[in-house]
């Protein structure tokens, strides 16, 4: 069940905010919980019972940690923990690429696991690990109520897709929280602009994506491959950005503040600021969990390279079971590498423009890494972009630019924050026309997108997820 589709909307949405708000303060983690695993359960039937096991797991541990705080055993605690969830992931998500790759070398016939992936197994596990990790350090309380840890677990607009939410930041949420109307009325509105950049932004241009991807990539023209691979680059930021905000925005409407997952990734000035601006929340996890504790900039400049090489070879991994998901990690890695080392340096001397440019070329190389999976279809888009071998235009490449070049410029638009600047502009002006301007704006496009939103939802056949792939 996926937030843009009409079963959710209409049928799941309506009925649990009915039930969530009549109900008492003290049975709305139990009315909370038990709807998270319905909406699970409707794509996950068996899988759910998994999370349920990560929960437990880790509720266990949690208490095993409260009692041998300061003594020795703790450190093993905390060991089994990590190893049980990780343990859990990499069996899910890895076995097959790890039996496929041991075939590719070893000329073996081991069959595939063939497994399906559980949705939503890679936020969940570091979620659920960063709590008994903060427990351990005593950065966060120990959940004696399972139900409650249950919630922390598997509500559901978090659930698939992130944001990360560490338990300490809602942990005063999970037993005390004020639901007002302003925070209503602020998350729908939240909602309602997630789902508008998901459906008319993200799926529209998707198919741009989708089409240039499926042709013979060996024979495509240069401008081709640039409006396919700037089509992705819009496509995931609007998928999983418009995602992360109707997340963002159900839980101000439960009465939880999710954190910011990005925050305009397509203006940075570099791949450094690039990355302290998209899924905001991961980044955050791999640096307090894994880049901190190897040291991180504190042993040298060495060590640092080496610790952003491990980081960024795990976000890669993180992503997906694949070889293209690797290889993009290195080619982050090598990029914040050569910032950390001189090119950062150079970049906030130049002109702000050219470390956007820079760093946008960056980014679409990326993309091409993460979006293609096999290194012949890399290989052919890499030379199709860089004119080799290929023509610079053609005839199909002109149509697809003149039948895209408004959906390209709204997206432009939408990927920075100037209506943002526009919109606080117009709330802080004392002219009339202006204040009345922002008050039929914060009333009305909201519930525009929405309704056009369904309409689109309704009428399209083209509605995927990119992340449900992780």
């Amino acid at each position: 069940m996926v937030f843009s589709s009409i079963v959710f909307l209409f049928r799941f949405l309506p009925l649990f905010f009915l039930l969530y708000y009549l109900v008492p303060e003290r049975m709305k983690n139990l009315i909370l919980f038990l709807g998270s695993l319905i909406f699970y359960a409707w794509g996950e039937p068996v899988y759910v019972l998994l999370m349920l096991f990560s929960t437990v797991v880790d509720y266990v541990h949690g208490r095993l940690l409260e009692r041998l705080r300061g003594k020795r055993g703790a450190k093993l605690v905390l060991l089994s923990s990590v190893v049980i969830n990780l343990g859990v992931l990499c069996f899910f998500k890895y076995a097959d690429f790890l039996i496929g790759s041991v075939n590719a070398v070893l000329g073996t016939k081991v069959p595939l696991l063939s497994l399906g992936l559980p949705i939503g197994i890679s936020f969940y596990t570091f979620q659920t690990m960063s709590y008994t990790i903060d427990v351990y350090r005593g950065q966060a309380k120990v959940q004696r109520n399972l139900l409650d840890f249950g919630v922390y677990v598997a509500m559901f607009p978090q659930l698939i897709a992130g944001p990360i939410v560490k338990y300490r930041d809602v942990e005063k949420s999970m037993h005390h929280r004020s639901i007002t109307l302003p925070d209503v009325s602020e998350g729908l509105k939240r909602f309602c602009m997630g789902l508008g950049k998901k459906v008319l932004l993200a799926n529209n241009i998707g198919e741009l994506w989708a089409f240039v991807s499926a042709m013979d990539l060996r024979r495509i023209s240069m401008l081709t491959a640039w409006l396919g691979i700037v089509a992705f680059g819009f496509q995931i930021y609007f998928d999983f950005s418009g995602y992360s905000d109707m997340a963002i925005g159900l839980g101000r409407m439960l009465g939880f503040r999710f954190p910011e997952n990005f925050n305009y990734p397509y203006i940075s000035a570099s791949v450094t600021e690039f990355w302290r601006r998209w899924h905001i929340s991961l980044g955050s996890w791999f640096r307090e969990y894994v880049y901190f504790p190897l040291g991180g900039s504190r042993r040298g400049l060495p060590k640092q390279l080496l610790n952003i090489l491990v980081v960024w070879m795990l976000t890669g991994i993180w992503h997906g079971a694949g070889w293209n998901f690797l290889l993009w990690g290195l080619w982050f890695a090598f990029a914040l590498m050569l910032e950390k080392l001189f090119l950062g340096r150079l970049l906030a001397w130049l002109p702000k423009g050219i470390g956007i440019l820079y760093t946008l070329l960056v980014a679409l190389a990326g993309w091409v890494l993460f979006a293609l999976e096999t290194p012949a279809g890399i290989w052919s888009y890499v030379k199709a972009m860089t004119g080799t071998g290929v023509s610079l235009f053609d005839r199909q490449g002109i149509y697809l630019g003149r039948q895209y070049l408004i959906l390209f410029l709204v997206a432009l638009v939408a990927s920075t924050p100037l209506t943002h600047k526009l919109t606080e502009h117009l709330r802080g002006s004392r002219m009339g026309f202006h204040i009345a301007l922002y008050r039929f704006g914060e009333k009305f496009i909201p519930a525009g997108l929405l309704l056009l939103s369904i309409a689109g939802i309704v009428d399209a056949s083209y509605n995927p997820f990119l992340y449900f792939r992780f």
